[in-house]
């Protein structure tokens, strides 16, 4: 008789490894009070904008104003870390985020006395300072991020870092709404600064780390292609970030939900705190499932089912006139989107050798601040065009579009698993 086969058996996944190393959890900590920040400013100057000026535009005029400078910056920014010391550049980076969202507090607080042009200027002057300082962050937050762990830890440090992004998400969104509803955009804003103070406090607690080994007399510009040859040789990386580049520019819902919140759905900066949640909530809840169990096989085939899910559901909001059954299609999003965010993730990390991580990282922050920033600026002026309710329908019509150009045209992330790294 033939024995049966015995599979080896996997190992056992520890949930918690990132989290015993102290300086990751620092770094969460910087993680968390950075993004709460960002989330606070979000919701409440963009509610405070739309009430000011009553214009759509405006609204993707916010998403325009942050996104120029940070892709101005990307680049170089990642060339920077990967030639200098990459906690140093944050602090840099969240020094100057601390001075933007002092002004902020100090512009709404004088909102009464200043002429509307010169409120808006400041804001908007604000904004462009801010994606400037996130143009440098990302790539070297991203870089960072495998200084601090091992090879093998990675994964689990990679799934935490996105839950804390989305619980901050999710926090940071209902007390910017909450905030702004019952404490008034000032409050919001002095919340936002004294938390890039935090997060300051926290990056400055981190064991500095020297960057990877390199050779300093090669010229900025031959350093930058080398990062872009390596982004566009590569058709598993190229697909995933150009995959999340066009399916958020085109299903980017989110900058438009002031104006279902206060004309559509009649909720108002709380309904819209509560709105922009719902994406975080389900995200979150999915990022911690992932930790718990992380995806190996069929990693590809996943996130693009994920990502053509994801436009479905914006389709769904896009059409909703129930407040509840709005914020289902958002809870669901957020889950679809997580599983693409983790797949995208673990694949750049994985590919990328440490020394071209920063350079890697600049042009995925490029992508993904294109998708989000931009996406919100396409948001507002298809709005402008066509009106809100058919510019939301279409963006997810033409994110299903994305979705099918890069199953058909991108095999080799179709076929992209976890567990060694290879195709199927």
């Amino acid at each position: 008789m033939i024995p049966p086969r015995v599979l080896p058996a996997r190992p056992r996944n520890d949930a918690y490894a990132a989290l015993r190393i102290p300086d990751y959890r620092r770094f969460l900590a910087m993680r968390l009070f950075t993004t709460l920040a960002i989330q606070i400013m979000s919701v409440s100057i963009s509610y405070f904008v739309y009430d000011l000026t009553g214009d759509p535009f405006m609204l993707g005029l916010i998403g325009l104003t942050e996104a120029l400078p940070s892709i101005a910056v990307s680049l170089w920014a990642g060339h920077l870390a990967d030639k200098h010391n990459r906690r140093n550049i944050l602090v840099a980076c969240l020094g100057l985020m601390v001075l933007c969202t002092s002004a902020l507090v100090v512009l709404t607080w004088q909102r009464d006395v200043l002429p509307k042009n010169v409120l808006l200027g400041g804001i908007y002057t604000a904004i462009f300072i801010t994606g400037v300082a996130r143009g440098f962050f990302s790539p070297t937050n991203f870089a960072f991020l495998p200084q601090l762990v091992d090879k093998k830890t990675l994964p689990n440090a990679i799934s935490w870092n996105s839950s804390t992004w989305e619980m901050a998400s999710l926090s940071g969104l209902g007390i910017g709404g909450l905030l702004y509803g019952f404490a008034g955009v000032t409050w919001a804003c002095a919340t936002m600064a004294a938390l890039t103070v935090l997060a300051l406090l926290m990056v400055l607690r981190i064991a500095s780390r020297p960057a990877p080994p390199a050779d300093h007399t090669v010229p900025a510009l031959v350093r930058i292609r080398e990062g872009l040859h390596f982004v566009f040789g590569s058709q598993l990386i190229l697909g995933a970030i150009a995959l999340d580049l066009f399916a958020m520019l085109f299903g980017g819902a989110v900058a438009l939900l002031p104006v279902y919140a206060k004309d559509i759905l009649h909720v108002g900066p709380e309904g819209l705190g509560i709105l922009r949640a719902a994406m975080s909530f389900g995200a979150i809840i999915m990022g911690l499932y992932l930790a718990h169990r992380p995806l190996r096989r069929h990693a590809g085939r996943v996130m693009l089912t994920c990502v053509a899910g994801f436009g479905i559901c914006i389709i769904g909001f896009g059409l909703s006139e129930w407040f509840w059954l709005s914020f289902l299609f958002l809870f669901l999003s957020g889950i679809l989107d997580e599983v693409s965010v983790f797949v995208r993730a673990n694949l750049v990390q994985h590919l990328t050798p440490d020394r071209l991580k920063g350079r890697v990282s600049s042009v995925n922050s490029i992508f993904i601040v294109s998708s989000n920033e931009l996406g919100a600026f396409e948001s507002g002026v298809a709005a402008k065009l066509f009106g809100t309710v058919p510019a939301v329908v279409l963006g997810g019509v033409l994110a299903l579009g994305v979705v099918g150009f890069t199953w058909w045209k991108a095999p080799e992330l179709r076929r992209f698993h976890f567990d060694d790294g290879q195709e199927e």
